[in-house]
């Protein structure tokens, strides 16, 4: 009697565990809101890369950020707001690498430019002083 009385109480017990588990995952899941703001900062981003001409210089951080953005577009549709905001987050940094990478090597090539530039008028004022 006594292993029957321990035996129900303890299948109570480990009942009403398993639904407050079950309470707070749902409750957990319906906390987090749409992450609006992010999905917003993330497609500014991806629009300053392809404005700083990630394209053509960084192609594959480019890909990569269109693909996660994608992936939390498709996660905000399906209503997995944690997921849609990790994917945005992603999307804003490879995005954001994109963009530095290019402008990065715009710099270099301006830079490698003007040094040429000014090798050929050292060269030209060589000549002429010569």
């Amino acid at each position: 009697m006594k292993n029957l009385n321990s035996s129900r109480a303890h299948q109570t017990l480990r009942g009403i565990g398993m639904s407050l588990v079950a309470v707070i995952l749902i409750s957990g899941c319906a906390s987090v809101p749409p992450p609006i703001e992010q999905m917003a900062v993330s497609r500014a981003a991806l629009n300053n890369a392809n404005s700083a001409g990630a394209n053509e210089f960084a192609p594959v951080q480019l890909k990569s950020a269109m693909d996660k953005m994608q992936g939390a577009e498709q996660a905000m549709t399906a209503e997995h707001y944690q997921l849609a905001s990790q994917l945005a987050e992603e999307a804003e940094v490879d995005a954001k690498l994109a963009g530095l990478i290019a402008r990065s090597i715009k710099a270099q090539k301006a830079a490698a430019a003007i040094q040429e530039d000014s090798r050929v008028l050292r060269n030209e004022i060589d000549r002429k002083t010569k």
